[in-house]
């Protein structure tokens, strides 16, 4: 039988056009088949054009071997499912069983459809509107937004979210799904025998590989592994996100607004509405408490105030649990279960955050109007190396690395393979990445004026084309203004559409440039001449006073900048500057307007992240290259 390099080979042959040889996505695919044959972790960096998909998908698939991919985002899990898995099943001999499972959120709820029947027959017969218990008629625009949900869900077969093709609000979506804390769970649901959710959990169990995003994963792996099948491999795409993601999935998040939610939730289900009237009460001293603490980090032991005002939370929250718990025969027993599994799984985020484990950060986070306590692990590395590594053969890929990555996840150092496969593009001949040495330095003063002449000198010399990348709203916002009154060519602004919709208008008008801060250094691809420049304002650096990577720096001692901001910023800026050259005919320039990239002691660990284009810190031989692309 033929290897997977040797099949890989053959399959990229039969790729629209062609196909074309690529010697770093055959390396990878030999590296995961021996990672899988081996039960060796494998962390590999796949440069943009690689193909990286395609090898990881050719030995899973053939493998025999039970998988779940994990995505960073849903245009690669759609981009897996819908085209890539589609197109291998139609060229390898084995059989390919592939699923897509989402959170349990992204699924249309039959049983509150039913409740919500229920309701608007009793309403019907007591001559009243159908309100949904939104605080508003049907004849509004979320009871609108409803009613074609309520239309949708007699067609639909999956009952998925991303079935629809308007997006309907959260609060109306919110009205038709549950979250997984309120699920009763399938054997205590009237409706559990024709769930959505649970219909794709089964499909789920019935495939070889599980394509998942990697939040969905992270909860997997923060409960024990309680949420997807289990399996022998794990492919994790865009791996460079794990570590926040596991450590967001993995702490507690506690507010007000969540402690009146459940008050509330529970007061129609209740007779005796007193436990409901002291959760609410809860919530306001939760509030008052929390507000002079937005934006600060608790270090050290819970405020006296917070931690009485948490811990009458908690006793709180367990009355009013075992108000619902008790025993009635009605139509409400459902609907009860799900409010207590809810209010359970809140006390116990209350309980964490008044242990205040000694492994979290804990910060307050606003608005004012909003304030949440959040915690989250500081080191995500023993969680999986006693949760996840034992258990599966990881492979982790994505183009950037950061240095470091495989230590802070806990990869042991004698049980895990690292290996870079490069790009196949030539990029020195391909663009130009300049530093603008001249401006003063991003904080010195004349800089923001110095860095709009720049930016519209190169914009002009372009002929618009341009992503102009910024790493805050405020000077993305006062770059745009400036830019809108000098220039002649469409501006569009981060914020006044859709994502999809921006990045689609941009695509289509070969002038357009567009504004946009970090949503867009990363997961954005426009392929072609409609893209020439990418321009970044500053080197990403993190915020000082985030409060996890604060603790993170403390644990990190003397070493904090290089071990945990330096490789984040040198991973951004490469990702960010990874939005030009998209494929082998692509052309263009990107530009730095921070001179630290070429004066600074770290330089060279981000130099040597970025793309190997030809450097060059003349401003004129960039606009002169810029204009013959024009021409050309």
């Amino acid at each position: 039988m033929a290897d997977d390099r040797t099949v890989l080979e053959a399959i990229t042959t039969r790729l629209p056009g062609g196909g074309e040889r690529r010697d770093g996505q055959l390396d990878m695919c030999e590296a995961v088949t021996s990672a899988i044959d081996d039960g060796r972790h494998l962390v590999v960096a796949a440069g943009t054009g690689t193909g990286k998909s395609l090898a990881y998908l050719v030995p899973v698939l053939r493998s025999g071997r039970r998988a779940v991919v994990a995505t960073a985002t849903k245009a690669l899990q759609d981009q897996l499912a819908d085209k890539d898995v589609p197109f291998l099943a139609e060229h390898l001999d084995e059989p390919v069983v592939v699923s897509v499972l989402k959170g349990r959120s992204n699924y249309l709820c039959r049983q509150r459809l039913v409740e919500m029947g229920a309701a608007d027959e009793q309403a019907a017969q007591a001559g009243l509107d159908f309100d949904l218990d939104l605080e508003g008629e049907a004849s509004t625009p979320t009871g609108a937004e409803i009613r074609k949900l309520v239309e949708w869900a007699a067609s639909t077969t999956t009952g998925d979210r991303a079935e629809l093709t308007e997006e309907p609000s959260n609060r109306a979506w919110s009205a038709v799904s549950v979250t997984p804390r309120e699920c009763p769970g399938a054997h205590r649901c009237p409706s559990g025998d024709t769930c959505f959710a649970e219909d794709a959990r089964s499909a789920a169990q019935a495939s070889q590989v599980v394509i998942v995003n990697t939040h969905l994963y992270a909860m997997h792996v923060a409960t024990g592994g309680m949420v997807l099948p289990e399996h022998e491999v794990l492919v994790v795409d865009e791996a460079h996100q794990l570590e926040d993601t596991v450590s967001s999935s993995a702490g507690a998040s506690v507010g007000p607004t969540r402690v009146l939610a459940a008050g509330r939730g529970a007061r129609r289900l209740l007779k005796d509405t007193a436990p409901a009237d002291a959760v609410e009460d809860a919530a306001s001293r939760l509030t008052d408490a929390l507000i002079p603490l937005v934006d600060r980090r608790i270090d050290g032991d819970t405020p006296e105030r917070l931690r009485s005002v948490l811990e009458l939370t908690r006793d709180r929250l367990t009355a009013l649990s075992a108000a619902l718990g008790e025993r009635r025969d009605d139509d409400l027993d459902t609907q009860r279960i799900r409010a207590r599994s809810s209010t359970d799984a809140l006390r116990d985020e209350v309980e964490v955050a008044l242990r205040l484990p000694d492994t979290h950060a804990a910060w307050v986070e606003g608005p004012a109007t909003q304030p949440t306590l959040r915690l989250a692990p500081v080191d995500v590395g023993d969680l999986l190396a006693g949760a996840l590594w034992p258990q599966v053969t990881a492979v982790l890929t994505s183009a950037t690395i950061p240095t470091g990555l495989p230590d802070r996840l806990g990869l042991p150092d004698d049980e895990h393979t690292e290996l870079d496969v490069g790009s196949p593009f030539d990029y020195e001949s391909q663009g130009l990445l300049y530093c603008a040495l001249h401006l003063p330095e991003p904080r010195a003063g004349g800089y923001e004026e110095a860095m709009h002449d720049e930016l519209t000198s190169l914009i002009e010399a372009a002929g618009g084309r341009t992503m102009a990348l910024f790493t805050s709203w405020r000077a993305m916002r006062a770059a745009a203004e400036t830019a809108t009154e000098r220039l002649d060519v469409p501006i569009l602004v981060q914020g006044e559409l859709a994502k999809p919709a921006l990045i689609e208008q941009f695509t289509s008008d070969d002038e357009a440039c567009l504004f946009a801060t970090m949503g867009f250094w990363q997961g954005v691809d426009v392929p072609g001449m409609t893209l020439s420049l990418v321009t970044i304002d500053k080197i990403p650096f993190p915020r000082p006073d985030d409060p996890l990577l604060q603790a993170r720096r403390e644990r990190a001692g003397r070493g904090g900048f290089s071990e945990i901001d330096l490789p984040r910023a040198a991973m951004l800026l490469a990702q960010g500057a990874g939005r030009l050259i998209r494929t082998a005919a692509d052309r263009g320039a990107v530009a730095v307007f921070d001179r630290r990239l070429a004066t600074a002691g770290y330089r060279w660990e981000l130099v040597n992240a970025l793309p190997p284009l030809k450097r060059t810190r003349d401003g004129d031989e960039v606009r002169q290259f810029l204009r013959s692309l024009r021409s050309g």
